[in-house]
């Protein structure tokens, strides 16, 4: 098959690796430097280059601020018949594009980073499949997230977001929270190094991507949940109630059984 991945950053360089030994693979990227360790792959700068490969499919993996711009700018050099795929981490405003468009399309979230996934090994990671999607774009992302052994679900677009609102805006925004408070330790325990490490790595991502993660419309509700939490710890601490707190921490256990 064909190829065209728009972007040549962490995500869009693992998929151009990962797909160039059994596709044919072209990357699109407009700033030069980020294409100096692809491989095995055909680089381009220009969309109008798009148009002489004919890509049967389109993985868009530029930054989620650009991700609907970047399919504008491909889309006339495209084949009528080309599937359009995403794999932004939020669907906000790509279903109602999609929907507007008579070309088939497939929309994936895998659920794991360079920043803190293994590549090596992504047992123990996911992808999301969007339901709404054709069927021949969910049985080639399915075979792909499969051999590299990741869990695959599926879910609408109102799923997905609802998902990604508890299993990333929680701990997201508990990162920020930390780091936020966060003061120097000379002698940190192994507890706050945990912390400081998970906080360095979140911080290492793009601004828009956090932002826009955070900005989900579901995030507020699960964001209530944890400013009701910690009232209610604040609560135990300050009246020292040990039944109380005894009874939190069971609560807790039995959340992460």
């Amino acid at each position: 098959m064909r190829i065209l991945i728009l972007g040549a950053g962490k995500m869009g360089s693992f998929f151009a690796d990962v797909l160039s030994f059994d596709h044919e693979v072209a990357v699109l990227e407009t700033d030069p430097q980020r294409l100096r360790f692809t491989y095995n792959t055909q680089r381009m700068s220009d969309p109008a280059e798009v148009e002489a490969f004919a890509p049967e499919l389109v993985i868009n993996a530029v930054t989620l601020k650009y991700t609907i711009e970047a399919f504008h700018k491909v889309l006339p050099y495209l084949p009528e018949t080309c599937i359009l795929s995403d794999i932004a981490s939020v669907k906000t405003g790509l279903e109602e594009f999609y929907k507007e468009r008579t070309r088939p399309y497939v929309s994936t979230h895998p659920m794991f980073g360079p920043t803190f996934a293994s590549l090596n090994d992504l047992s123990t990671q996911s992808a999301i499949i969007i339901s709404e999607s054709s069927h021949l774009g969910k049985v080639f992302f399915r075979d792909l997230y499969h051999r590299l052994k990741l869990n695959v679900f599926e879910y609408s677009f109102r799923e997905h977001d609802e998902t990604i609102a508890y299993s990333l805006s929680i701990p997201f925004a508990s990162t920020l929270v930390f780091a936020a408070v966060m003061k120097h330790q000379d002698a940190p325990g192994t507890t706050f190094k945990r912390h400081m490490s998970i906080a360095q790595g979140l911080l290492s991502e793009d601004d828009f991507l956090l932002s826009e993660i955070l900005f989900n419309p579901y995030t507020p509700e699960q964001l209530v949940k944890i400013r009701e939490k910690l009232k209610e710890l604040l609560a135990i601490i300050e009246n020292k109630d040990s039944v109380a707190m005894n009874n939190f921490l069971t609560d807790v256990r039995d959340n992460i059984k």
